[in-house]
């Protein structure tokens, strides 16, 4: 209630708040509209004129009346500015005296006005004090922005007229406040005071009083199904100490069937089964009295049926013994067998796997030698082809060394008629006609030149022939090698795939020969574990007997004391004989570790009491005895 009061105050101071400044601005609105009206009436229009501002012709500079009258129609401060600069104002300063040639502030009213040429209203700082503030611009004839008119009035004025009623609003509050918390209190008091009742009934009967009275039943609210709800506890109290008491009479019963039953097992366990239970019982334990009698007397048969089983199972248990120890000995010699046999099959293996592997190796070096071979006869194909080439241009330069001859022969012919020519000119074709001998005798030497060449091409065509046979020779050849390659490849390949697949075999002859092995050994151990089981059942034979030889049954049998003779072991099979070792041995291979079983331990000896046997020795008797025992 404490924080609703406080937040309706802070509502409510905030929405006075919101009001006055709502109310300040529209105020503002008013003094600009009564601004301008004042300045209206000394004029229309607005010029500067160097550092002053004209309305209508008349200088504004220092001509405070306008803003005194509107300070006096409406009380706020008025401001007429000529750009950033006050010109006439009713705002003074600390010293009391106008603030004309004051600067306006840069900020948002400067933007605002003088940049954007927009109004601006809201608050603002004047001289150091906070304004509520409308400032319009003041435009010529042209448009254009010159100065600002200003209106405003002091936040602390606006502020000062409210805070009366915030503190009335506040004082109320208050009141409130404590009347709420006066109700409130004993509002809670009738609330918690069938509770406080209802806590102190709770506190009798958690502390053993059934019969305190519950109040408050009676009432149809929520405090009434508590108080119905505590009436139900209080009726489980009721009947919980009653069966309690009911208990505690029967306890008494229960400890005398329960001492009755300790001095018959008792005597069991001191080995007196002739006895039962004689004390009588109520009527609730009987059958136990009259069950725990028959066990006696099952149990007296058993012990009889016991001590003649023991005899039989002694004797069988001893032939048993011999038999595993002697089948141990034979399965630990096969073992041994089989063993040699692996690893001379290991050793065929060995050398079955170098054999493949040089068989692969074989392969692997003919297959490169095919494809060498393969590369000599692509080489000596383009030797052909090169030497088929250099054939057909000897036959294009025998043809270009012809065309030689031609030009020497017309050459020479030329000459010829040049040196008649000569002749018949006279003493003036005299150099003519050594010129003229001179281009014969060149001619004819070109001449003989290209039938040298000719015969020198026609000795080279020759041995290009031989060269080009030889080559086709020598191809043959490497072809015939190529196909004996592929042949011994292909039967060497065959010999490598046989080899694997006997490797293959005998690694599964070896895989087979390693599990009979394995089979074998662990048939070992468990043979030898069969006659160590057997022998440490002969002994808890031995022990069964002696300690059900101490129980009083009434008659003692006769024949416990009958005790059978050990049988002779057989005697122990021949060697088998040890197989031929190869040449070679291979790495001794470690004896597989045997699967053997943890030797169970022997149980303890049952300590039992000396009882007499009431049987009369017959195996009938003995198994309905048992018989009886199990039912039980």
């Amino acid at each position: 209630m404490l924080a609703l009061a406080a937040s309706l105050v802070v509502t409510t101071q905030w929405a006075l708040n919101q009001d006055m400044q709502t109310r300040a601005t529209e105020r503002q609105e008013t003094n600009m509209g009564v601004a301008q009206e004042v300045l209206s009436r000394y004029g229309k229009r607005f010029s500067v004129d160097g550092d002053r501002m004209l309305l209508d012709g008349r200088p504004l500079n220092g001509f405070n009346d306008p803003v005194d009258k509107v300070k006096k129609l409406v009380g706020c401060t008025a401001t007429i500015f000529l750009g950033d600069t006050r010109i006439a104002t009713n705002v003074v300063k600390d010293d009391g005296s106008r603030a004309v040639g004051t600067k306006l502030a840069p900020g948002p009213v400067f933007d605002a006005v003088l940049r954007d040429g927009k109004p601006y209203r809201g608050q603002a700082e004047i001289l150091g004090k906070e304004y509520y503030t409308a400032y319009d611009p003041i435009r010529d004839a042209s448009g254009k922005t010159i100065g600002i008119l200003y209106v405003g009035i002091p936040v602390e004025d606006v502020a000062g007229s409210a805070s009366g009623l915030i503190m009335m609003l506040e004082e109320i509050g208050l009141a409130a406040l404590l009347i709420g918390c006066a109700l409130q209190f004993y509002i809670c008091r009738r609330l918690f005071a069938p509770i406080t009742a209802m806590i102190a009934s709770m506190r009798r009967l958690a502390e053993g009083d059934t019969n305190t009275e519950i109040a408050g039943a009676h009432r149809q609210d929520e405090l009434g199904d508590m108080a119905r709800a505590l009436a139900i506890l209080q009726e489980a109290s009721a009947a919980r100490a009653a069966a309690e008491a009911e208990i505690a009479r029967n306890k008494e019963a229960l400890d005398k069937v329960v001492r009755a039953l300790g001095d018959g097992l008792k005597r069991v366990a001191q080995g007196k089964l002739t006895h039962g239970i004689d004390a009588e019982f109520d009527p609730q334990y009987a059958a136990l009295r009259t069950d725990f009698n028959s066990a006696v007397v099952a149990l007296q048969g058993l012990v009889g049926a016991v001590i003649e089983s023991t005899v039989a199972i002694k004797a069988g248990t001893g032939e048993i013994s011999f038999a595993a120890d002697d089948l141990a000995r034979r399965s630990e010699s096969n073992a041994a067998s089989i063993e040699e046999t692996t690893a001379a099959i290991a050793q065929i293996n060995g050398r079955l796997e170098l054999m493949a592997r040089a068989a692969q190796d074989v392969v692997s070096r003919a297959q490169e030698a095919g494809s060498v071979v393969e590369e000599g006869r692509t080489t000596a194909e383009r030797a052909v082809a090169t030497m088929g080439r250099v054939s057909e241009s000897a036959r294009g330069i025998d043809d270009v060394i012809e065309g030689l001859d031609k030009i020497a022969f017309q050459t020479r012919v030329l000459a010829m008629n040049a040196a008649v020519e000569a002749g018949r000119a006279g003493e003036a074709g005299r150099g003519f006609a050594v010129v003229a001998d001179l281009v014969s005798a060149l001619a004819m030497r070109a001449e003989e030149e290209a039938k040298r060449a000719r015969e020198q091409l026609t000795l080279t065509q020759d041995e290009v022939a031989v060269a080009v046979d030889a080559v086709r020779s020598v191809d043959g050849a490497l072809a015939r090698i190529v196909d004996t390659v592929g042949t011994v490849t292909g039967l060497v390949a065959t010999m490598a795939t046989d080899n694997s697949s006997q490797s293959a075999a005998m690694i599964q002859i070896a895989a087979a020969v390693g599990t009979m092995d394995q089979s074998t050994q662990q048939n070992a151990a468990m043979v030898e574990e069969t006659s160590a089981a057997a022998r440490g059942l002969l002994a808890q034979v031995n022990a069964l007997s002696d300690q059900a030889s101490q129980f009083d049954a009434g008659q003692q049998a006769a024949s416990t004391s009958a005790r059978p003779k050990p049988v002779a072991p057989p005697a122990p099979a021949p060697a088998p004989a040890a197989i031929a070792q190869p040449a070679q041995q291979p790495p001794a291979r470690p004896k597989p570790v045997r699967a053997t079983v943890a030797a169970k331990p022997k149980a303890a000896p049952l300590v039992r009491p000396k009882l007499p046997i009431t049987t009369n020795g017959s195996g009938a008797a003995a198994a309905a005895a048992i018989d009886d025992w199990d039912e039980f």
